[in-house]
């Protein structure tokens, strides 16, 4: 499946840069944060570590397809903090998972159904703790062309802050095909 095959790639970025801080030198370490989209009929998987994040963003709007693997946010889920609580944290960037701290990482996969015009934006915090969600929708939505929505994007987030990388991907879905399973096995509608 997708799911299994996002998880082996992401193990496998993992281990490299695992191995990359070891080789650096004595107490070294390498650490990063990864987001990926896998696309096939009419679904899109996403996998990640860390606090990069994937969005759908439909009619004009951004939903979250991941959930950040920071302390604030796992206190959140867990009840610990209030989820504005957590938004203020100034552990906000503390990460729980991330790619290249350990020789193991836990992937997260989550599988979506997408509709033809709907758009997959893929990116790093230095975007998303910038923008807010609705700016996000709002911006991507407003431009034809999503290399422009992408620039307008970046040269925000510098901008508003510049302190942190910032990288995005968007995907426009052009069409997709329905599937059906029968005893495990998929078929067209």
């Amino acid at each position: 499946s997708h799911k299994t095959l996002l998880s082996r790639l992401i193990q496998t970025a993992n281990t490299e840069v695992y191995q990359a801080g070891s080789r650096a030198g004595q107490g070294t370490r390498m650490a990063t944060t990864l987001v990926a989209c896998a696309l096939r009929f009419d679904r899109a998987v996403v996998a990640h570590v860390g606090d990069s994040r994937c969005y759908l963003i439909r009619r004009r709007q951004a939903f979250a397809l991941t959930r950040d693997h920071t302390l604030p946010a796992e206190q959140a889920r867990l009840g610990i903090l209030t989820t504005r609580e957590a938004s203020q944290s100034p552990a906000g960037n503390m990460l729980t998972r991330s790619i290249g701290n350990d020789l193991i990482v836990a992937v997260e996969t989550s599988e979506h159904l997408v509709f033809a015009g709907d758009i997959l934006m893929l990116c790093s915090d230095g975007l998303h703790g910038a923008i807010a969600e609705d700016e996000l929708a709002a911006i991507v939505s407003g431009h034809k062309d999503l290399k422009d929505a992408a620039e307008a994007l970046i040269a925000l987030a510098n901008e508003r802050d510049g302190s942190d990388n910032v990288s995005v991907q968007l995907i426009r879905v052009l069409a997709v095909e329905r599937v059906g399973i029968y005893r495990g096995r998929s078929y067209k509608l």
